[in-house]
């Protein structure tokens, strides 16, 4: 069976619709112009070839009269208005004559001429005979006149009786058509009504139908009510759904990225913690011999400033290899309810003999204090620690950071706490802006790129995230993002 599409469908329906009115338009049309052929003919010819036969039948009673008349009063106008009726007689006759085209018409004319003629030439006899007063003569022709007259007469009304009925069968003959033309009209209204509910059918069944099932399936409850409109609400379900894909399609790349770091950071540790390891054996056997020799040993003033290079140097080895074995771990929280704000304060004192080293002044912007969280306390600080000394470091010397702190509503923590820390210094390229916190990214000339890898781990690990803004020479902005529960 040939399955047709909705479209196809459609279509086909308002095709047939629109033959038929247009159809039905013709037809009405059509038989407007049969009509008025017919009333045509019935004036152009029936009706007034009837009236010219009625003229005719009333000029043959007037020939009646008038010899009558004269016989009374032998007043010559009589004869005079005779033969003014015979002529009229023979006006209408010729007329007649000149509008009939059938058979039987012609006949009968031909036969109204032929006893008009007899009935005119006895008619001057009798005229004749009356005058010369030969009365029984003119009386016994006189009755043969009128049977001519009645003849002629019964003539003519059949005559007219003809075309009344012709007439008669051309108003009937309307009246069918008129008649057909209201039923074909009537048919074409049912068919064009019935098309119209099935195109409604199809309208709601296959369009309205499946268009309200998806918008109510596709509707998010929210501030906007749901329309009436079956495709306005369509629209605003359809948006609410691009809406949440776009939020779902950040979250997911979001994910992405977090997983991919994830991978890149157990797989850097890895590698960090084994390098750490093969390092720090050695290297604690060399803090050992060294710490003997400083203690065992006088040395010379080179001598001396020689060996607290080479000590300084291994401190910095420890230390970096200590970085590695903190990157190559996950950090382990220890966490309890305090406020992000004392930890702020805490950093804070902690570096204000090395901001004062930097001439860098701190401008702290809280309204009040940051509502409790489980934080650690520790790993939170060196996370503000770390960020405030790398903006001395870039700042150099003679700045300004602000730290900022502020509640919100964020999606999907609802509440959390925000620290923002700012700096007016050369701000971070935009190419490099992406690298920050990948490991061993470093634009130092020494470091191991772990101080911001190891932050954005910290913060991670709370369930927050650590976010950087910033453009060529107008500065950076962390912002940590902590969220505000106490179970």
């Amino acid at each position: 069976m040939l399955q047709l599409s909705l479209k196809n469908r459609i279509y086909i329906v308002n095709a047939i619709l629109v033959s038929i009115t247009v159809i039905g338009a013709l037809l009405m049309i059509w038989y407007t112009f049969k009509t008025e052929k017919i009333f045509q003919t019935i004036i152009d010819k029936n009706i007034i070839v009837y009236q010219s036969a009625e003229s005719l039948a009333a000029s043959l009673v007037k020939h009646k009269g008038f010899v009558s008349y004269y016989l009374l009063d032998k007043n010559p106008a009589w004869i005079d208005r005779l033969h003014q009726a015979r002529d009229e007689f023979t006006r209408h006759l010729a007329s007649v004559k000149s509008m009939v085209e059938e058979d039987w018409e012609k006949d009968a004319i031909a036969q109204i001429e032929s006893k008009y003629t007899d009935y005119i030439s006895t008619k001057d006899m009798v005229i004749e005979l009356y005058m010369t007063n030969e009365f029984e003569k003119g009386y016994a022709i006189h009755e043969t006149t009128r049977e001519h007259f009645a003849q002629i007469l019964d003539l003519c009304e059949q005559f007219k009786t003809f075309h009344k009925n012709k007439i008669s069968a051309a108003i009937e003959t309307s009246k069918e058509e008129s008649n057909r033309l209201r039923y074909m009209a009537l048919m074409a209204i049912i068919i064009v009504i019935v098309l119209s509910l099935l195109i409604n059918y199809i309208f709601a069944r296959h369009i309205l139908g499946p268009i309200r099932k998806i918008a109510n399936e596709a509707y998010i409850e929210g501030d906007t009510p749901k329309p009436a409109n079956e495709v306005a609400a369509l629209e605003l379900s359809v948006h609410g759904l691009i809406k949440n894909t776009e939020q779902v399609h950040q979250d997911l790349k979001k994910s992405q990225e977090t997983l991919l770091q994830s991978e890149k950071m157990a797989l850097l540790g890895k590698l960090a913690a084994g390098t750490a390891h093969s390092i720090r054996n050695p290297l604690t056997s060399v803090k050992m011999r060294l710490f003997s020799l400083n203690r065992s040993c006088k040395f010379t003033d080179a001598q001396q400033e020689d060996f607290n290079v080479i000590s300084s140097e291994i401190q910095q080895i420890n230390k970096i290899v200590d970085n590695f074995l903190e990157f190559s771990r996950p950090p382990r929280l220890k966490t309890r309810n305090m406020s992000p704000s004392l930890i702020v304060d805490s950093a804070l004192n902690l570096l204000e003999q090395r901001l004062k080293s930097y001439r860098v002044s701190v401008e702290l912007s809280r309204s009040t204090a940051l509502s409790e969280t489980r934080i650690d306390p520790d790993q939170l600080k060196e996370v503000i620690v770390n960020i405030i000394i790398n903006a001395c470091e870039a700042i150099k010397h003679d700045g300004r950071i602000i730290i900022s702190e502020e509640e919100r509503f964020i999606q999907p923590l609802d509440r959390v706490a925000i620290i923002r820390i700012m700096d007016d210094g050369p701000g971070i390229p935009k190419e490099i802006l992406p690298e920050i916190f990948n490991p061993f990214f470093t634009t130092k000339d020494h470091g191991t790129g772990l101080g911001l890898s190891i932050a954005y781990n910290i913060i991670t690990e709370h369930g927050g995230w650590l976010d950087v803004s910033s453009k060529k020479g107008q500065g950076a902005a962390f912002v940590i993002t902590l969220p505000i529960h106490n179970d």
